[in-house]
């Protein structure tokens, strides 16, 4: 995903190491450490999600199973749903984990909360600054007040 933020982020890096600065060099490496530590999935596991997930929507369409039953979000009552989008990201479109809210149509209007984060794609969701400063205090929030 967004090859040429990438590429360029990997010529700075060499840019840094290669002129000594050692300390820009370093916040790129741990960025990107953690950034392909997902490709500690399983390959088969990764692919498969996908494919039901993304291509097949066996979800919304009623066709998802998890040990031979099909999965019902209408099941679910008793619990907060908190979706959250970022304004940039190119791996889920904006309205994607919205559509959520829909598919659990017995929680309660009161349990059920959307954030869109501004200025973050997919990654900026779940790592960073907007995700420790903005998005997680919502999260915490939310399961706070859950109990």
């Amino acid at each position: 995903m967004n090859m040429e933020k990438h590429v360029k982020a990997h010529v700075e890096l060499f840019e840094h190491l290669s002129q000594g600065e050692t300390e820009k060099a370093q916040v790129k490496k741990v960025f990107y450490d953690e950034y392909f530590a997902v490709l500690d999935l399983a390959a088969e596991f990764y692919l498969e999600t996908v494919q039901l997930v993304f291509q097949d929507h066996a979800l919304p369409l009623g066709q998802l199973e998890w040990q031979g039953r099909k999965i019902d979000p209408r099941a679910i009552r008793r619990t907060a749903l908190l979706t959250v989008e970022g304004e940039r990201d190119d791996i889920c479109a904006v309205g994607q984990t919205l559509a959520a809210h829909d598919l659990c149509p017995s929680i309660k209007p009161f349990r059920k909360k959307h954030h869109m984060q501004a200025g973050v794609g997919h990654y900026g969701v779940f790592s960073g600054r907007r995700w420790e400063n903005q998005i997680y205090p919502l999260v915490r929030n939310v399961i706070l007040s859950s109990d």
